[in-house]
């Protein structure tokens, strides 16, 4: 079983938590309006610095680029993710206490679950379930602050989850396309509506040096972070990859009492221990049966392994790994797997997990 897509979605949960206590110390120089659309912004930008950089090295291209057809999905994950799920944050946010605020938060990590479980019909079992639950239960626990007063701002935060849940679900569908294309398209347009709903409001933007160093931690937190959480949909799908990232809170509440002083509580203990108990739960997973591959064209990064045993044309290198289009012959066989690019199949009776 290829674990490459565990790292990957740690890594991107890493980064994206770190992002919190970092951008919190911006927070007195930087409106919170602003500071949304500079992150993405600075997201975007980064990674448009790396892509030019790639192709004036002349790197070769061994991810697929995005293709006319990918563009109607593009567009839905920036209107929902990008402009969308900001937006009724920040909606919430004047309408709601920020104990409630916080707590509410953790409902994008069962949004994204939901949605891929019940609308994409992803393999779960009880085991997966039990895992994904303490990582989620242990989030709650970490932004419970003994008081959650929620007014009527929370239907609004609870859509802003919502959005976020479907953008985490729509973006697998291009998950097969460049990462960093992916996060830098989205990262620029949202950064720019946002940044433009901010001044808007009357946001000013701040000195160069708050500003510059918004731009790099968007760049990290939000940019890399994104480009590494599609990689990690692309090896393990929606719901186990949103498991993985809901250990964010965790990373940022860890590096606030390393960074900003706060107290080491027996709420971050304990949101620890349940997400220690659940990412354990995840990582013994062993998901094996006999299961049949239908005939399957697309394009994407890969290495001629197992599932990728075919011709060339002409014009297409040889050299490990590259991107071109290809096409999969029916095949079946039996192995360890995840719900990737070639195993988003239905499971019958007695197909499960194997401990």
């Amino acid at each position: 079983m290829t674990r490459i897509g565990i790292p990957l979605a740690l890594a991107s949960a890493l980064l994206f938590g770190a992002s919190t206590p970092l951008a919190k110390l911006l927070l007195g120089q930087v409106d919170p309006w602003m500071m949304a659309g500079l992150l993405y912004l600075g997201a975007g930008l980064g990674l448009a610095i790396v892509h030019g950089a790639r192709a004036a090295l002349g790197l070769p291209a061994v991810e697929a680029p995005l293709r006319r057809a990918d563009l109607p999905w593009l567009g839905l994950v920036i209107l929902a993710g990008g402009i969308g799920g900001p937006l009724l944050l920040m909606l919430g946010l004047a309408r709601t206490d920020a104990a409630g605020a916080s707590l509410l938060l953790n409902l994008e990590g069962l949004a994204t679950m939901a949605i891929a479980w019940i609308a994409f019909r992803e393999n779960v079992d009880r085991r997966l379930l039990t895992g994904a639950f303490a990582i989620l239960l242990g989030a709650a626990l970490l932004s419970w602050r003994g008081s959650a007063g929620v007014q009527w701002g929370a239907l609004f935060i609870a859509g802003a989850c919502v959005c976020w849940g479907l953008d985490n679900n729509l973006t697998r569908r291009l998950s097969s396309a460049d990462p960093v294309q992916i996060a830098m398209i989205k990262g620029l347009v949202a950064g720019t509506v946002n940044l433009s709903l901010a001044l808007a409001h009357g946001a000013a933007l701040p000195p160069f040096g708050p500003l510059l160093a918004a731009g790099i931690v968007g760049f990290l937190g939000y940019g890399v972070s994104l480009a590494l959480f599609v990689l990690g949909l692309r090896h393990l799908g929606t719901a186990r990859t949103g498991a993985y990232f809901s250990l964010a809170p965790f990373v940022g509440a860890t590096l606030a009492v390393l960074m900003l002083g706060d107290p080491l509580s027996a709420g971050l203990v304990g949101a620890g221990c349940l997400m220690g108990l659940g990412l354990w739960l995840h990582l013994s997973e062993r998901h094996e049966h006999e299961h049949v591959h239908e005939t399957q064209e697309h394009e994407h990064r890969h290495r001629h392994d197992a599932h990728h045993q075919h011709e060339h044309g002409p014009g297409i290198k040889a050299q490990e790994p590259h991107s071109h289009r290809h096409r999969h012959a029916p095949m079946a066989h039996r192995h360890p797997h995840y719900p990737d690019l070639h195993h988003r199949h239905r499971h019958g009776t007695g197909e499960g997990h194997v401990h």
